[in-house]
């Protein structure tokens, strides 16, 4: 439809970032209306319309980046304000696991999962830091705070304490190993 429509010029270059953010809205509400998961739903709307717009892909979804980084940077600053009620609460088993989760439980896996490739071991280590962050796990809490879990305080207090010791731990370290590494890199 989306091409049909850019054939016969029925939109303009404004209109672009229209089809996907509605989409992912569309596929949202319709499974949060079936009790269904809303994530999931969009998840899954994204793979059909990457498969369906194959050729057109990219340019509907770099329209539609601005709004995403958007609505990132205020899910970041909701977490942000939230967070200090949570630190009150925290207890040291939180905070170990908190550390260990940030550390070997996220980046063990992925340094095994790039074993193999050929990659330098601070090319690994830079991969296994840097890798799957802090975003999906507010939204996997806010999914699971919403079932009323007896353990939930728990939860949020180790999510809470995790997330904001990558924001700063990530923030911290971010451009001066990049920089660091690219530098060695360069110099091979």
């Amino acid at each position: 439809m989306i091409s049909i429509c850019a054939q016969r010029d029925w939109y303009s270059d404004e209109w672009k970032q229209i089809p996907v953010v509605t989409l992912a809205l569309a596929c949202f509400a319709t499974a949060q209306t079936l009790h269904g998961s809303g994530y999931i739903a969009a998840f899954v709307g994204g793979l059909l319309f990457g498969h369906f717009a194959k050729e057109h892909t990219h340019k509907l979804v770099m329209a539609g980046e601005g709004i995403a980084e958007l609505l990132a940077m205020l899910t970041w600053v909701l977490f942000g304000g939230i967070v200090g009620k949570y630190l009150a609460g925290l207890t040291l088993d939180v905070v170990i696991y908190s550390l260990l989760s940030l550390t070997l439980i996220r980046m063990l896996p992925n340094i095994i999962a790039l074993t193999g490739l050929g990659e330098k071991l601070e090319t690994k280590m830079f991969l296994a830091w840097f890798g799957p962050r802090g975003l999906a796990s507010i939204v996997f809490c806010i999914i699971v705070a919403n079932e009323n879990l007896p353990s939930e305080s728990v939860l949020i207090h180790t999510v809470a304490c995790t997330v904001m010791l990558c924001v700063l731990a990530h923030g911290l370290t971010a451009n001066a190993w990049a920089k660091g590494i690219a530098r060695r890199l360069k110099s091979e």
